[in-house]
């Protein structure tokens, strides 16, 4: 039998190129970029620990989506209460603004009427001379001698101005005899027995006091009886004037009551000749 030819060996560790899609990795322009790899899809599964971790992504992703949603809904709360609590700040911080407009303007008002509290009350001490100086003259002698009583009537006309322009600045004189006592604008300097007159009326003014708008500058000293009978409460002027509107309204429909009813019920009317009426 004749020897069959020997065919060349393949050796498939051998990376020589023995066919026409083979390349060689030597030559110029070869990349290594150029292989592919080709998996069969139904490899993929085929490990049993493969195929336990695809049933449990799913789950997890389920239970990711879940923990994301509780997190988001947190912050939402807390991003609610911090609104909250924003739009609490904000209205009272509106509202200290508010109180602070009004305390300025309030002490702008008081600063400009309250002025010249302090030059007031050191001005008022010429008043004070001034009716002095016209309660040391005698009666007498103002009918005896006309000079001086020109004199007196010409301080007494000094004075007058004197508080006009005193009043046109807002400060005006406190002269309470024959009042009843008042603890906020009066001082008593004494007592003095007088059943004449209601308890706590003022019998005399040693010194006249000042106002100055709603606020008092000098208190007026005063002496207070005592031993009176019981003060009468003054009646408000809201309800004096109540009263008052309520008695006209009574006065004003009481002829009218009169017009309207006629003649009397027990006046008999008129009898003629023959006995009828």
């Amino acid at each position: 039998m004749a020897d069959e030819p020997t065919k060349p060996s393949m050796n498939q560790n051998d990376n020589s190129p023995r066919s026409a899609g083979g390349s060689d990795p030597s030559r110029p322009g070869h990349s290594s970029a150029r292989r592919s790899t080709i998996i069969d899809p139904d490899q993929l599964f085929d490990d049993p620990e493969q195929e336990d971790l695809a049933d449990d992504v799913p789950f997890d992703a389920a239970e990711m989506m879940a923990a994301r949603l509780e997190e988001m809904e947190k912050q939402q709360a807390n991003l609610a209460d911090r609104l909250a609590k924003a739009q609490e700040d904000i209205h009272r911080y509106q509202a200290e603004i508010q109180n602070l407009h009004r305390r300025r303007e309030k002490e702008t008002e008081e600063t400009s009427r309250y002025a010249i509290a302090k030059f007031a009350n050191d001005i008022v001490t010429m008043a004070d001379n001034f009716e002095r100086a016209m309660t040391s003259v005698p009666a007498e002698a103002i009918h005896d001698n006309p000079v001086l009583k020109s004199l007196l009537d010409g301080v007494t006309m000094t004075e007058r101005e004197f508080l006009n322009v005193l009043e046109r600045h807002g400060v005006k004189r406190i002269s309470p005899k024959d009042e009843l006592f008042d603890p906020h604008r009066h001082q008593a300097v004494m007592e003095q027995e007088d059943k004449a007159v209601p308890s706590g009326t003022v019998l005399q003014v040693f010194q006249a006091g000042y106002v100055i708008a709603d606020r008092v500058l000098r208190p007026a000293m005063v002496v207070v009886a005592r031993g009176g009978p019981k003060p009468v409460k003054p009646m408000a002027p809201a309800e004096s004037e109540a009263d008052a509107a309520a008695t006209t309204s009574e006065e004003a429909a009481s002829p009218a009551q009169d017009r309207a009813q006629g003649p009397e019920a027990n006046e008999e009317p008129p009898v003629g000749d023959n006995g009828t009426a």
